[in-house]
């Protein structure tokens, strides 16, 4: 097919039936850029030769080098199926799993994806993500299996290996999809249960005791029949992209129903399966494995591709390869049967007569949905955000979804559209500033102008030497005033700067209405609520007016519309619903996602999910000081290009960056000194994060001697002694504010594993909680979903099953805070007799329960909790899995300074402990230049006070510090295995497991490596594999280090086994004293070693 104009493109946009959004998903390297090459070639824009070398969606310069795609770029396609016309907008996107933002920002955009598997790898980790996320999406997918040749030119397979081999990959798939498909209905099924014996206790029946509970009555009724991947289906493609040839099995059921009789629908049900040919009676029969017999796909697929690659690769067989060209009719160029790669001419024999572009076309129409065909389900749960039902919207909201499913693109329909990231190009490169084709008329024009010059200059050299002998020499020109020169300056400077402009355009997709250029829109923003804003401005509002200030919405114009085309843009007028576009003029309202509409009542879309965490910091700073705000400009355009890396500015004044992993720091680091500061920039190495936390006391020891019987107790770091700070042999810390006007005791303990990780897990719910209980602390009403309040409920439930034992009673009611930041995975607990203080869990039950006396104070106790777990004693770290409770709280009667140092003997009538109840009294004994000021000296005594107790409670306990993991998964042949395994043991790997693939000599390897050791990791994993194992580093968790960073040996097996210094070097330490260095905090080590008297070397002769 030859290349399509705009206009035709432009033509096929306004049918959205005949649109298909999709996107290419993979595991990193197996061939999604080279499909997607097969795919742009069918429209002409590249050469079909060079598809699968020229990596055309690959357009940055560190994508080609690498060789693997970093970034979701898009293509619209113009196809013909039979006497229909299609429109494809193809997003390929990275498999790498430090890019996996971009698949996010890929997937939303679209109805279907094309998954490509390796036929040799088979399903790997970043396969099984990227079915998740398409999963999640509620978009379709179709399967590609990949690289089948390399089943006949490198594993060397048979064709009856190679048949049960892709049997397995394609149950390895559908398995994925399967458990993805089960944990829906199951999830369905338990929320259908609760709401059923809800309404039952409402109607006062009561469940029979004996009733047997069948979770797989859904599964049963459930429809899984498009669920899986089958060929007979039509939904998978067997394909060798780099050799231009794939094929669905409906192709061959066309062929050989013409060439045998036999009716194309009986062989596309029998071609895939257990069935064979009977030559004798002419029939297709059941059974092939347990007769011996060949199956049918074997004898009449595999067999013919399996003997041309025979014929071209193997023997090259000239005779051969011009009987198999004559037979299959195809036309091979003179040059290509000479030519000295035998792959050149498989390619061109193979593209004419299996082309890989017509099979997945074709899969792609006929099986992925079109706009039109958007379901209910995936419009409710694109538009209930945060902990929104989608019932629960207002009515004109939940109007919207008719829009959505309508695919309304009416003039006085709504235009929704979703923005899923911003990237950045070269202002030259937009169409509006690139340079046109001149006309005949300003050729001729320009050609005349140049003749006259050109003559002129001429004229003026033939007189210039006889005039200047007649003429004395004339003086110089004057030279130019300052204005002048500050004009020129000016003029000069003015290039260098649209050099460095950057214009960001916005990748979107219509759901609804038509998008046009200049059009008045209104953004979104995450937290905007439709029924506020419906309540404040006026009915029929457009973003042209006016508006009144709404919280988190903002007006802006659409200033271009691009039609996206890989490398290159095309510019719009306008564009109908269902299509894919790039939107100009956003920059300065969408920072990295948004929901734009021209209807006020559209709510914003649920935020785009992320597989992979930002992890990995660095500190960046200019070479030059001077250029600062060039760096602070950069970074601010980075944060903007890229959806994963976040940039921030430290406490310390640092600019820090913030990413995926190594590959994707590596890219934004370019992009940051090339692209946007373009100056010389140092980064810091890496800046690991690490937790605080305590355990309980250990058992053993170092060298494993149990500590009861060698009459030990376990080392614990105390702090300083003074006269304000007591603690005791439990733990428990008392102290005292240097005004002796309040006191304080904590205790710390450590938090089960289990309660961490749920707390780490709620972190958003736990945030939604405190922004509810400040509301109710002002006196505000917040309207509060059910089903928040529902998973408030939940948590609070699930804290209270965790937390069980004599030592937790009635802990979750006395809950005071969450901490660092009132959202982290640390409690305080309110252990002070009597103080009876407004519950955490206040919204569930409604009232609001009248504030206790020392409510002033109250916020300094929880600011003090916070800043200690904001940074504990051992690093300056964040605490993490840490509880402490306050257990005794009092503040007394403010003194004249001479009198300060006998407070502490007042006896009971001095001070007022908040132990003793809260009734109105006390409040009046209170002074009032002592607590009333909030703000005033105590407040800020005591946040301290209560900052240094939980330091001291924390050192007071056993003290450990834990690292942040990587999940490693590594596939590596079993020669090299053990490499890999010496490897992860040098860099403190654990492996958690090993499998081998069935049918391949791969072994799957899964193990965990901190991320303090991750760096350089997966290149001397490539040297000492020699390519032949690649790791995926994905963070995983946090894991405490067992080693106690304070230990020294003490007893004599400690120093037969560790040496006097502990010569074996501690890894907890060794953590603790980078980071306390890299701080500018003491580190307690020594300076010189060996301190022998310098003998010089004539000394010695």
């Amino acid at each position: 097919m030859g290349p399509s104009s705009l206009e035709k493109i432009v033509a096929l946009q306004r049918n959205p039936a005949n649109i298909r959004n999709l996107c290419i998903l993979a595991h990193v390297d197996h061939g999604k850029t080279t499909l997607a090459d097969c795919l742009v070639a069918t429209n002409g824009i590249i050469s079909s030769r060079l598809a699968g070398k020229l990596r055309y969606l690959d357009s940055r310069e560190d994508e080609q080098i690498r060789g693997i795609t970093m970034k979701s770029s898009a293509i619209s396609l113009h196809f013909s199926n039979g006497d229909q016309e299609f429109l494809l907008n193809v997003i390929d996107s990275p498999g790498h799993v430090d890019f996996s933002s971009e698949v996010s920002t890929a997937v939303r955009l679209c109805d279907g994806a094309v998954v490509v598997v390796d036929a040799v790898e088979g399903v790997c980790p970043q396969t099984q993500a990227v079915l998740r996320q398409a999963w999640l999406e509620n978009i379709r997918p179709v399967l590609v299996i990949n690289k089948i040749d390399r089943l006949i030119v490198e594993l060397k397979l048979t064709p009856q290996e190679a048949y049960s081999h892709l049997q397995n990959i394609l149950e390895q798939v559908n398995a994925v999809t399967g458990t993805l498909f089960t944990s829906k209905v199951l999830e369905e099924r338990a929320e259908k249960e609760e709401e059923e014996e809800e309404e039952e206790e409402k109607g006062g029946k009561a469940l029979s005791g004996d009733q047997v509970y069948d979770w797989s009555a859904r599964l049963e009724e459930a429809d899984d029949s498009l669920l899986y991947f089958s060929p007979d289906q039509g939904n998978v493609v067997f394909a060798s992209a780099t050799d231009g040839w794939g094929f669905s099995i409906q192709q061959f059921a066309h062929i050989y129903s013409q060439k045998m009789g036999i009716r194309a629908e009986l062989l596309l049900r029998t071609l895939w399966g257990d069935f064979y040919l009977n030559a004798k009676a002419k029939r297709i029969m059941k059974g092939a494995q347990a007769k011996g017999k060949k199956p049918l796909f074997v004898q009449l697929v595999l067999d013919n591709i399996w003997s041309l690659y025979d014929a071209v690769v193997t023997r090259r067989d000239k005779e051969k390869v011009e009987k198999v060209v004559s037979s299959l009719g195809v036309k091979v160029l003179a040059r290509d049967l000479r030519h000295s790669d035998p792959k050149v001419l498989l390619a061109a024999i193979c593209s004419q007569w299996l082309p890989v572009s017509q099979a997945v076309l074709v899969m792609v129409c006929e099986k992925l949905p079109s706009p039109l065909d958007i379901t209910a389900e995936r419009v409710e749960k694109l538009m209930s955000a945060g902990a929104r039902r989608f019932d629960s919207l207002p009515e004109k909201t939940q109007e919207l979804k008719r829009a959505f499913l309508q695919c309304s693109s009416g003039e006085e329909d709504p235009l929704i559209v979703f923005v899923s990231k911003m990237f950045a190009v070269d202002t030259k490169t937009l169409p509006q500033n690139r340079q046109r084709p001149l006309t005949h008329e300003e050729m001729t024009q320009r050609r005349d102008l140049a003749r006259q010059r050109h003559a002129d200059s001429r004229a003026a050299e033939l007189k210039g030497p006889a005039h200047s002998e007649g003429t004395p020499q004339e003086a110089p020109p004057p030279p130019p005033d300052s204005a002048q020169m500050e004009s020129l300056t000016l003029k000069d400077s003015k290039p260098d700067e649209e050099e460095e402009h950057q214009t960001f355009i916005a990748f979107a997709r219509v759901f609804s209405g038509v998008a046009r250029k200049g059009q008045r829109v209104f953004v979104l923003g995450p937290k905007y609520d439709p029924t506020q804003a419906l309540s404040t401005l006026p009915e029929g509002v457009r973003a042209s007016d006016c508006v009144v200030e709404v919280p988190h919405l903002s007006c802006c114009s659409m200033e271009n519309l691009y039609l996206l085309m890989g490398r290159e843009l095309e510019e719009l007028e306008k564009v109908s619903v269902g299509n894919v576009l790039g939107i100009g003029g956003l920059e300065l309202s969408v920072l990295k996602s948004a929901t734009v509409s021209s209807s006020p009542a559209c709510p914003p879309f649920i935020p785009l999910s992320f597989e992979a965490t930002p992890i990995v910091r660095v500190a960046i700073e200019p070479k030059h000081p001077s250029e600062m705000h060039k760096l602070v400009r950069g970074m601010r355009l980075l944060n903007q290009a890229d959806p994963c890396a976040e940039v921030l500015i430290q406490e310390t004044g640092e600019h820090v960056l913030v990413t995926a992993g190594e590959v994707h720091l590596q890219r934004c680091l370019d992009d940051l000194r090339d692209r946007f500061a373009k100056i010389e920039i140092s980064a810091s190495k890496p800046i690991i994060p690490f937790r605080e936390t305590v355990v309980r006391p250990p058992k053993v020891d170092m060298v494993n001697e149990e500590l009861g019987r060698q009459q030990k107790v376990a080392p614990t770091h105390q702090g300083r002694w003074s006269d304000t700070l007591h603690v005791d042999s439990g733990g428990l810390v008392t102290l005292t504010t240097p005004s002796r006007l309040a006191t304080v005791s904590i205790r710390a303990v450590p938090l089960p594993q289990e309660v961490t990780g749920l707390l780490e897990r709620s972190a958003a719910l736990i945030r939604t909680l405190e922004q509810v209980n400040m509301s109710l602390r002002e006196g505000k009403s917040l309207d509060v979903s059910q089903r928040t309040l529902e998973a408030i409920a939940g948590l609070k439930a699930q804290l209270e099953s965790l937390l069980q034992g004599r030592k937790w009673r009635n802990a979750v009611e006395r809950l005071w805070a969450f901490g660092p930041r009132r959202v982290g995975p640390n409690i305080l607990l309110n252990g002070v007799e009597g103080y009876q203080r407004p519950s955490v869990w206040q919204c569930l039950s409604g009232a609001v329960q009248p504030a206790a006396a020392t409510r002033d104070l109250d916020h300094s106790i929880v600011s003090g909790f916070q800043l200690a777990a904001l940074a504990g004693p051992m690093c300056e770290e964040p605490l993490m899995g840490v509880c402490f409770s306050v257990e005794k709280w009092e503040v007394r009667s403010s003194a004249p300074p001479q009198h300060q140092d006998s407070l502490e003997e007042s006896g009971p009538h001095g001070p007022i402990n908040h132990g003793q109840g809260e009734g109105g009294g006390e409040a009046e004994r209170r002074p009032e230049p002592a607590s009333a000021d909030c703000y005033g000296p105590v407040s800020g005594q005591l946040i301290a006070a209560v900052k240094d107790a939980c330091r001291h409670a924390f050192q007071a306990q056993p003290q450990r510090l834990m690292a942040a993991m990587y999940t490693c998964e590594i596939m590596a042949t079993a020669d090299v295995l053990g490499r890999v395994y010496g490897v992860l043991g040098k860099r403190e790997g654990r492996v958690l497991h090993e499998e081998m693939k069935e049918g391949t000599d791969m072994f799957l390897i899964k193990a965990v490596l901190p991320v303090a050791e991750s760096f350089g990791f997966a290149d001397e994993f490539r040297k000492r594999t020699s390519g032949l194992a690649s790791p995926q580093l994905v963070f995983s968790h946090w894991e405490v280090i067992s080693s106690d960073p304070y230990w020294v040996p003490t007893t004599e097996e400690e120093y037969l086994h560790f040496g006097e210094k502990a010569d074996s070097a501690n890894q907890s330490l060794k953590y603790m004293n980078a980071v306390r260095r890299r701080k500018g905090l003491y580190v307690e080590e020594k300076i010189v070693e060996h301190a022998e008297k310098q003998r010089t070397l004539s000394k010695n002769k």
